[in-house]
């Protein structure tokens, strides 16, 4: 079975990670959420990414804030696609976070979306963007919904020039 593996680094993260985790449901994509961190459990991420390959995970999102290390222990455990959602956890707001997912060495590639919500459903689109490579039934949906998207803008935009 394909899906999509969601790793947050702490209970904290998800309340913005369930963001992405219902984006994928609203689509039909299969995923699996757990809790596992880089610094406080190393062994059980590095098993669990084993684990999640056997099972057939195809994609990997990993959201973590502070040192925000999550992202680069997975794409050093595997070679499917990694994207990092950096978590507002610290004083500095995210940007510590946004830093460490998005500053990898060459040959350790991680795609970094946006700090918070948006970076955790965007995460979501992105992992789909890649399933949708062999999955021609979600590309349809995926263009589906950038037309409703688009259709939303000109609605809003009506409004808003009706008003003025």
């Amino acid at each position: 079975m394909k899906f999509v593996s969601i790793v947050i680094g702490s209970k904290s993260d998800y309340e913005i990670m369930k963001s992405c985790s219902d984006t994928l449901e609203a689509f039909g994509v299969q995923y699996e959420m757990i809790i596992s961190s880089a610094h406080r459990s190393p062994e059980r991420t590095k098993e669990y990414i084993k684990n999640a390959e056997k099972k057939g995970a195809k994609v990997f999102i990993a959201a973590a804030g502070m040192a925000a290390h999550l992202a680069g222990v997975l794409s050093s455990q595997t070679v499917k696609p990694i994207i990092g959602v950096p978590m507002s956890a610290s004083a500095l707001a995210g940007i510590d976070a946004l830093l460490s997912t998005v500053q990898m060495p060459a040959g350790m590639p991680v795609a970094t979306v946006a700090i918070g919500k948006a970076g955790a459903i965007n995460s979501a689109y992105l992992a789909m963007q890649i399933l949708a490579l062999d999955n021609e039934e979600l590309a349809i949906k995926l263009k589906e919904d950038r037309i409703a998207k688009a259709k939303n803008v000109e609605m809003d935009s009506m409004e808003i020039e009706t008003i003025i």
